[in-house]
This record gives C-alpha cells, structure tokens and sequence, in this order.
C-alpha cells in the first residue's frame, strides 16, 4: 500500500492516516478513483455476477440475511433483495450524527470498497464520491447500532440516498433525496446483487467517530501539558521529575515524550530556579506525576491510534468475493479489535481530567507559597476562583460515571446468529463525550493556571510559556474581583478548541529558532 504525499487521494491505493481522512472530509485534498482501481472493482463485480448467473449458492448474494441465511432467493429476486435490506436495516433512531462524521463514515466505506474485494458495482462508487465531493452528505441517528454484523443501521441510512430516500444535507439543510434528485434531474443508483450487504456491514460508524476522538484527544493532550506547565510555575513546582536520565529508566513511550515536553516549557525559566524558596522537598502527585499520567494517557491515544489505522484501510464488509470459488462469510464487520481500544482512549481522557482537577484544587490551596487563596488576593467577599472547581469536579465526576467499558457488553440479536456483540458505537459516542468534558476541565485549568502565573510575575518563564500566557490575556483578563465567570470558561473552551495555542508556539519557536521537533513527534502525530 503507497503511502499518500500529494493533494491528491487515490481511494483502495493510498494509506490512509487520520491526518489524510480528515483532509478528505474537509476539502482539503481530493480524492480520486483511478483507472486501475476502476478495472479491479469492475473485476470483482464480474465475479459475482457470475455467481448469480450460474445460481452458486453464496451467503448474502442469492440467500437472505442472518438467521434467514438458508433462504434461497432468485435470480430474478436478487435486486430486490437489496433495496429490502437497507430499507428494513434503516432502524436508528436519536439525533443525526455530526455531519463530518457521515461524510467520514462515506470516505471509509468508499475507500474499503475500492480495495475490490465487496463484489460492488463501479457505478455505486462512483455516487459515492459524487456525495463526498459535492458535500451531500446523508443524515444518519446516532443511536441502533450494536458494533457487529458491522454497523448495520446506521450505514443503512448512510446509503438509503443512493436509491433516493432517507434525507440529506444539502446547502445545510436537511432535504430528503428524492427532492434533491428532482432538483438536479438525476435518478437513483441501480442496486444489484450483493450490493446493499457490501454498503452495510462494516465498521465505518465506529471507526469514522473514532477519527474525531482521536483529533480531539491528541488536541486536549498536547494543551494539558502546556497548562500544566503553566500551573507548575504558578506553584512554583520543580523541574526535577522530568530529568531525561530519569525517565530513561522506566522507558515508557508516553512517559518519555511528556518529560521532554516540560523539559522543553520550563527551561530556562526564572520561576523555575525560584523553586527552592518554596521549601518543598518533594511536589504533589499531580505536579511530580505529569509524565506518568499524562504520558499513560498518551500511550492510550497511540494504541487507538495504531488500530484505527489498520481498521481504515481495512476490509470491513461481508462476505468477503476473492473469486468465483473462493467467497468467505467471515467476521471482519465484528468491531472488537476497535471497540476495546476505543473505551481505554475513554479512560485515558477521564483520567487526563483526573489530573487537571487535582491542579485546580492544589493551586487555590494557602499552602502554596507565593499564592493567594482561591487564587484572589481579597476573599471573603470575593469567592475567587472556588467555584470554578466545583465545575471541574462535576465534570470529572460525570466522565468516571462514563468510563464503564460498553465493550464489556454483548446482547445477542438475530435470532442467535449474531450472538456475541461488541457494543463499539456506544463506546465511541461515550468516549466523545468524556473528551468534550475534558475539553472544559483543562479549559479551567487554563484560567487558573493563567491566574497563579500572574502573581509570579516579574520573573519571567520560558519564552514559549510567556507567550502563552500573552495570548490568553488576549481572550481573558486577569480576575482581581468576582466576576461572571461562565464568560471566562467559554471563551477558555473556544481557545483550546480553536488550537490557537498549539500555533501560536509553534510560531514563537520558529521565530526564535527553538527546536520543536524529535523523533516521536511523528508517533505521536495524525
């Protein structure tokens, strides 16, 4: 498999990185079919054809579906089979996910079908990429599916618009696919045999959400280690636990990477080599331990990372047409090799919040020399910064609530037939949603660490430290009075989401030529 380097993505030929799925979906490359994947789908479709031609009695071809398997259908009843299937497989129900998890969710399952091995039509590819690159992108629920069989419901309504119904976004709307075709004098795909079970078993439901996870994970690890950063010189804390010898043994990747990062935030810095007057013969767990935590949670990213990577440039679908006397009913639609991974990513993220909220407590704490308590100089009054952590700890609360692994779950379905489950969809919305909270609690922190580093002033800090601090003052003055926080808290939350932070030191670095770059930036990278 050729590795992409170009603005231009060949579907079933290129590996595809996060990175690239993510440039897809956002119209920052295009993707294409050449002709030599043109020839191999077209190929493979020959095969079944012939199957159906010559009535070879294979699974999900010229049979029914799940339990229904030993029902035969005709030649003549083979198309219609397939219409049937997504209609009676389109059962979600919830909200309409993101719409650039749908179009994900298209841009996998296209890029799997191009590998030629689905017995898919080139004129059904072919629609697809026609959704993908002019945006009409199909409305599919959040909720129906159980993550084997592969994702059954919601790729049924990821392709109902192919034979023109189910609903869509189009000019940001939502419209049904009928009305669109009308408008563009366009009509439905001819679906034939195999077709509708090639679109619907697989994974792309859990592995698109799982690209969104993973961005917004790598984005909440890369800042927790800047604030923390920040919080450590408010406290006043020591550089000493991130000592390169030290973490060389006990030589854990996530580890490794974390302590040259705050080696990197905290060199040369005024407040650091203050350290000493705080009389602390050792830091606080949340401020000694930021390597361990942090870089475990890094481990966790990397893991998911490594197997979504696999999965994306995978076939996913079933069964599997390796030619006329070879077709396999497999498991590869099954999305446990996935779903496990998913939910220790969930726990790596609650954990990575954990940690930011023990900060925020340690740092409005008197005992912290230099700083005062709840983080205001007049309190008693004023509450400070109290409050803010009360928040931090309802968040945290709710995500450990969260963290029970779905993937420990199985309900049988199809009369049996499918009697072990892997429950991934529910994983990955869950996981999603303890990043978006974790999103808010290292939004806070950003405000207190912020806060404390103010009062350490005029000693000054790494050169990339203070800029940071420069630009969150651009968003969010400094607290002397009670005020209405909630402000605060958004505007933190729009920055780190916005990645400003991450740009602006990368910038600063550049122009005074710091170094940035190591050898596992690239693990570490989409």
């Amino acid at each position: 498999m050729k590795t992409h380097k170009s603005n231009i993505f060949r579907f079933g030929e290129d590996f595809l990185t996060i990175g690239t799925a993510l440039k897809l979906a956002r119209n920052n490359i295009k993707g294409v079919l050449t002709p030599e994947t043109i020839s191999r789908v077209q190929a493979n479709r020959d095969v079944v054809l012939k199957i159906v031609h010559k009535k070879k009695v294979v699974y999900g071809i010229n049979t029914g579906f799940g339990p229904l398997c030993t029902s035969l259908i005709s030649k003549e009843d083979t198309k219609k089979l397939q219409y049937n299937l997504l209609m009676s497989h389109s059962v979600g129900v919830g909200n309409f996910i993101d719409k650039e998890i749908a179009k994900l969710m298209l841009i996998l399952k296209l890029h799997a079908l191009c590998k030629g091995y689905s017995g898919i039509a080139v004129e059904t590819v072919e629609r697809i990429l026609w959704h993908i690159e002019n945006d009409i992108i199909p409305c599919v629920p959040e909720q129906g599916s159980v993550g084997a069989s592969g994702d059954l419901a919601p790729l049924s309504h990821l392709f109902l618009p192919l034979i023109g119904m189910g609903k869509v976004w189009y000019n940001d709307e939502q419209v049904p696919m009928d009305v669109v075709l009308k408008r563009l004098d366009m009509k439905p795909v001819d679906l034939g045999p195999k077709e509708g079970l090639a679109l619907i078993n697989g994974t792309q439901f859990m592995a698109a959400h799982a690209i969104l996870l993973l961005e917004k994970l790598q984005n909440c690890l890369d800042h927790a280690d800047i604030i923390a950063a920040m919080n450590l010189e408010a406290m006043m804390g020591s550089i000493k636990p991130f000592d390169e010898e030290l973490h060389q043994l006990r030589p854990h990747s996530g580890g490794i990477y974390v302590a040259l990062r705050m080696r990197m935030l905290l060199s040369h810095s005024e407040i650091v080599k203050s350290h000493k007057k705080c009389n602390r013969v050792q830091d606080p767990y949340s401020l000694r331990c930021i390597p361990q935590v942090h870089g475990a949670s890094r481990n966790a990213w990397l893991h998911l990372k490594e197997t979504i990577l696999t999965e994306i440039n995978s076939v996913t679908d079933n069964p599997i047409i390796f030619s006329e006397d070879k077709t396999i009913s497999g498991g590869h639609f099954h999305g446990q090799p996935i779903a496990l991974p998913i939910d220790y990513a969930g726990l790596a993220a609650a954990e990575l919040g954990n940690i930011s909220d023990r900060r925020i407590y340690l740092s409005m704490m008197e005992s912290v020399p230099g700083l005062p308590k709840l983080l205001m100089e007049h309190t008693g009054l004023n509450s400070g910064f109290m409050i803010l952590q009360y928040s931090t700890a309802a968040l945290v609360s709710e995500n450990k609530s969260l963290c029970f692994p779905a993937s420990a779950d199985s309900i049988p379905t199809s009369l049996g037939q499918e009697d072990h489950v892997s429950m991934g969809s529910v994983a990955v919305r869950k996981s999603l949603r303890i990043v978006e909270n974790l999103e808010k609690i290292l939004a806070i922190e950003m405000l207190t660490a912020a806060q404390g580093f103010d009062f350490r002033k005029p000693m000054k800090s790494n050169i990339l430290l203070d800029e940071m601090h420069d630009l969150i003052r651009e968003h969010i003055s400094f607290a002397d009075t009670d005020r209405l926080f909630y402000g605060d808290i958004e505007k933190a939350i729009k920055l780190l989401q916005s990645k400003e932070i991450i740009h602006r030191l990368n910038a600063t670095a550049k122009k005074h030529r710091i170094d940035l770059k190591n050898e596992t930036d690239e693990v570490f990278g989409l």
